[in-house]
């Protein structure tokens, strides 16, 4: 008998992964913040950099050591974003990172603009699910009463009224016949299929 049949390290894991895709999604999203976070401030610094050169005409970038991160986002407001981020679909996830950074590269915004722009994106995303939502359930509704107007319609087609058949009885024929009239309305005509 073998030692690898003792250890499980040779077997794939059947494990499937535990975490919800809502979640992945406000994880995704807030990585991509994060990081075009850090991209505003590093760019912010060049061009701190470059204005200081034209200014003194001498680079001292190089004695410069900046910190890893200096801006943060306030925990306050990382909670309404993460929020808004769990009302994106999944679907939708890739689209936001898209027109993000499309925003980003369009405007160039300061580091703390960001989080705006960030949050513009996601009410934006959410608007355009919301109007999908309603759009289908109106689809959804016309279809369901499409249905039902559809099927009264195919049932009058199939019912054909013969006027000119003569076994269609009249108020006048049974006053004549001096015969009772059924309990039947008499002003309604008599419906027959045609064979």
């Amino acid at each position: 008998m073998s030692l690898a049949s003792w250890f499980r390290w040779n077997e794939p894991p059947n494990r499937i992964s535990q975490r919800n895709p809502t979640e992945m999604v406000v994880e995704t999203l807030m990585m991509e913040l994060n990081w075009q976070t850090k991209q505003a401030e590093k760019q912010q610094r060049e061009r701190e950099n470059e204005y200081r050169k034209i200014k003194t005409g001498v680079d001292y970038g190089w004695l410069v050591s900046y910190p890893k991160q200096s801006y943060d986002i306030s925990p306050g407001e990382r909670l309404q974003l993460e929020d808004m981020c769990t009302k994106i679909h999944p679907s939708y996830c890739g689209p936001v990172i898209l027109r993000f950074r499309q925003l980003i590269a369009e405007y160039e915004p300061e580091v703390q603009e960001v989080s705006r722009l960030f949050r513009s994106v996601l009410q934006e995303a959410a608007e355009k699910i919301k109007e999908e939502e309603e759009a289908k359930k109106l689809a959804k509704q016309w279809n369901t009463k499409n249905k039902t107007s559809l099927s009264l319609t195919t049932f009058k087609s199939r019912s054909r009224i013969s006027p000119f058949i003569s076994d269609i009885k009249t108020i006048s024929e049974d006053v004549e016949r001096g015969t009772q009239p059924t309990r039947r309305v008499w002003s309604m005509p008599e419906f027959r299929n045609a064979k």
